[in-house]
């Protein structure tokens, strides 16, 4: 028997079944199927072709159907209710988008599954979706929608936010008295200004066709990802897609689709191993932006497609950031809109110098006057002033950490569902000594992106505070493994040498340390760390050393000022944090 061929994607799934069907049966068998047949002719069949979608199967009450896309599945259950309205049966739908198993004859997997089950909390006439839809169409349905919170549902591990579309008839008087209906708006305010980035189809150069589909998931889940990047436009997948197979010029496209950047790759599979590239590309001049290169064993696929995703995701977002900062340094300083100069001002924060702090603070604050619904020039402010705070370079630390608590709370009223919003929140709130928060609004974070590598390393930061010294080592170990190249590297280091000297792990804490300080010798942090380190281990004439290496950079530094660098719960943690600078020497 010759074997299925197997594909895994992400997919929207529409599960929709009839309301009370075994109660209309048994009261009226003919009619309920004669009913059941019309709606399928007259409504169900016609709108799913309308809506580029096919039905999977019928479930003797119901049907499954995949779409490309969640505009077209939300759009067809939507139109189907409302030609349904007059039916003598209801329906009931869920949407989701999720990863599915297409074995060629049915479809499987947790993205089903989910579809299912909201389908079993809709009321008749009505529509539930997930988080993950909701996030995708918020703003271009003219409907109304309730929010019913996170509930577990059978057979899927995490909690699933709902989303309820109202039934036609609800929407109907909702919305009788808007006229004309808006136009939709765009998905995050801003959003058509911006650089787009597509990605193109990933290339098989395996030579064996049933490699298509790893090759085609890892494009679709790194077009995913990047798409949770609230700041960052992503073309769709059913326009980039149509380049499959195709020798394309990479200016073309970015032309075509109106994209500034473009990423390709390819993947080459051999036995049990499996080689990934990727490149980003500048459309307007051909350059590359990044490149990179993945080698991995082949054990799980899946696994392994999901690390790479995260991976290549986590790495893209900040190299077009450090393009778009380049690009707007060569500009007109009289043509500058809100983008450009919060561009500028990401490019002096990112020399992470007091002088490049002060210069970066006006350009955030211009851009966020120029376009108020701006969310980046917020985060950046409050990141400038939470790490001045940190290192003691603010004249006010206290007032410095309140107004990043002010700015991140404004950044997420304007957008809450930006990732750097919630991961933002998480640490000014760490720093103002609500760890336990902090750990809410970083996981939070990374429910919305989970290649968002520094609300990993925020969730370290509020378990180190919180004093759970192995829960921030492997949130810091995985903004690690995600992105181990990245400018962020020397402040996870510090968190993670700090969380295993609170684990008591003092050798770790050292080498750490001297591995962070490889990249950034006058980190102040990492050279803290690294006279903690030795002077819990005695090695006091080397713990002098670095003792004075840190005091050199932060020669005001107390156990006032320290303070303000930890937020540590309880004190007696916070005072054997000191223990080892004490032992080195240090008077503070």
């Amino acid at each position: 028997m010759a074997e299925r061929n197997v594909q895994r994607r992400l997919a929207a799934i529409l599960a929709a079944d009839i309301a009370e069907y075994t109660r209309r049966m048994e009261a009226d068998t003919d009619g309920t199927v004669a009913a059941w047949h019309a709606a399928r002719a007259d409504v169900i069949d016609p709108g799913i072709a309308e809506f580029s979608g096919r039905i999977v199967k019928h479930t003797g009450d119901g049907f499954l159907a995949e779409f490309a896309t969640v505009q077209d599945a939300v759009n067809c259950a939507t139109a189907m209710q409302a030609g349904l309205a007059d039916s003598p049966l209801e329906f009931r739908i869920g949407v989701n988008l999720g990863d599915i198993i297409d074995d060629g004859e049915d479809i499987h997997g947790e993205g089903v599954n989910v579809a299912a089950r909201l389908e079993g909390l809709a009321e008749p006439g009505g529509i539930c979706i997930s988080g993950g839809v909701y996030d995708q169409v918020r703003n271009r349905i003219d409907m109304a929608v309730d929010d019913m919170g996170e509930r577990e549902v059978k057979h899927v591990s995490a909690p699933v936010r709902v989303y309820a579309i109202k039934p036609a008839s609800e929407n109907q008087a909702a919305t009788a008295s808007v006229q004309p209906a808006p136009a939709p708006a765009a998905p995050v305010p801003g959003f058509a200004d911006r650089p787009a980035i597509a990605v193109l189809p990933f290339a098989n150069m395996s030579g064996d066709p049933e490699q298509e589909y790893f090759a085609d998931g890892i494009a679709e889940d790194i077009l995913t990802r990047l798409a949770m990047w609230r700041w960052l436009p992503v073309i769709a997948r059913n326009s980039s897609f149509v380049y499959k197979g195709q020798a394309v010029d990479v200016k073309t496209v970015g032309a075509d689709l109106g994209a500034r950047y473009v990423l390709e790759g390819s993947v080459r599979k051999s036995g049990d191993r499996a080689r990934i590239t990727g490149q980003l590309i500048d459309a307007d001049t051909g350059h590359h932006v990044w490149a990179d290169r993945y080698d991995r064993v082949l054990g799980d696929i899946f696994d392994v497609q999901d690390e790479i995703t995260d991976a290549i995701a986590a790495a893209l977002e900040p190299a077009v950031g450090r393009a778009e900062m380049e690009r707007t340094r060569r500009k007109n300083p009289n043509d500058l809109d809100a983008w450009d100069l919060s561009q500028r001002g990401g490019w002096h924060f990112n020399q992470f110098t007091k002088e490049g702090f002060a210069a970066a603070i006006p350009l955030f604050e211009q851009a966020a006057a120029l376009d108020p619904t701006f969310v980046q020039p917020l985060v950046g402010i409050a990141a400038v002033r939470i790490i001045e705070a940190l290192l003691t370079w603010a004249d006010n630390p206290p007032a410095a950490l309140a107004e990043a608590h002010r700015m991140a709370e404004a950044a997420m009223a304007i957008d809450d569902l930006d990732p750097w919003s919630h991961g933002i929140m998480a640490y000014s709130l760490s720093y103002m000594d609500q760890s336990e928060n902090a750990v809410v609004a970083a996981r939070r974070a990374i429910e919305l992106n989970p290649s968002f590598t520094l609300a990993h390393h925020a969730l370290g930061v509020a378990h180190m505070f919180n004093g759970d010294a192995m829960d921030a080592v492997a949130a810091v170990e995985t903004a690690l493994r995600i992105s181990p190249n990245d400018m962020w590297t020397p402040m996870w280091l510090g968190t993670l040498s700090a969380s295993y000297n609170l684990a008591h792990d003092y050798k770790t804490a050292l080498e750490i340390a001297k591995r962070g300080l490889q990249k950034a010798p006058k980190y102040p942090i990492l050279l803290r760390c690294l006279a903690n380190a030795l002077g819990q281990l005695g090695r006091t004439g080397e713990a002098a050393e670095a003792l004075a290496r840190f005091l050199e950079v932060s020669p005001d530094y107390t156990e006032e000022t320290a303070r303000f660098s930890v937020h540590f719960k309880d004190e007696e943690v916070f005072q054997h944090y000191l223990e080892g600078l004490r032992k080195a020497g240090w008077q503070g």
